[in-house]
């Protein structure tokens, strides 16, 4: 499921696409729900240095899955937007079906990686909707911009734009 998530998102954003009905109203709404979820991504992947460290500063010290929970925002403001109800069950299933199991592989993973320190991590920081205090983590690691660009994460600001501009000619074009 971990090769399949991101062509098995990219495949449901196009069905996604052919069956929306925006209108101003699900567009506006579904922008509330996905710039956060974009911003999120943004700033989780200025913590995350893949496999070195055990990532607990910004985001992580509320969730242990900042990533997912932004694709999570941007899929569901997405899906507000496209303004069919039937797309959103469809969405959540779809949610479900992938990331939760590949949230559990990547979790084993780290804990292999970092031992009993990613365990003390997870058992404080929840899997995905966060808490509401930060865990006690590492002081002064700060936001590093490098690592957006290292990850591409620019590509998920890119991508909102594109999908966007299509509901947004879909609501005018094709009512």
């Amino acid at each position: 499921m971990q090769r399949w998530r991101v062509p098995l998102g990219f495949a449901c954003a196009a069905l996604f696409l052919f069956f929306a009905r925006p209108s101003s109203w699900s567009l506006a709404i579904g922008a509330v729900v996905a710039v956060p979820g974009l911003l999120l991504r943004a700033w989780a992947s200025g913590h995350l240095r893949k496999n070195e460290t055990l990532a607990t500063t910004g985001p992580y010290a509320y969730t242990r899955n900042p990533l997912y929970l932004g694709s999570f925002l941007i899929g569901l403001g997405f899906t507000i937007a496209a303004g069919q109800v039937l797309l959103v069950a469809i969405f959540l299933i779809m949610i479900l079906g992938i990331y939760l199991p590949v949230m559990r592989v990547e979790s084993a993973t780290l804990a292999e990686l970092f031992g009993k320190k990613y365990v003390r991590y997870a058992k404080e920081v929840p899997l995905l909707f966060p808490r509401l205090s930060a865990y006690r983590t590492q002081r002064g690691i700060k936001f590093d911009r490098t690592l957006y660009l290292r990850y591409r994460e620019y590509r998920a600001a890119i991508g909102l734009v594109i999908a966007w501009a299509l509901l947004v000619l879909k609501a005018i074009y094709f009512k």
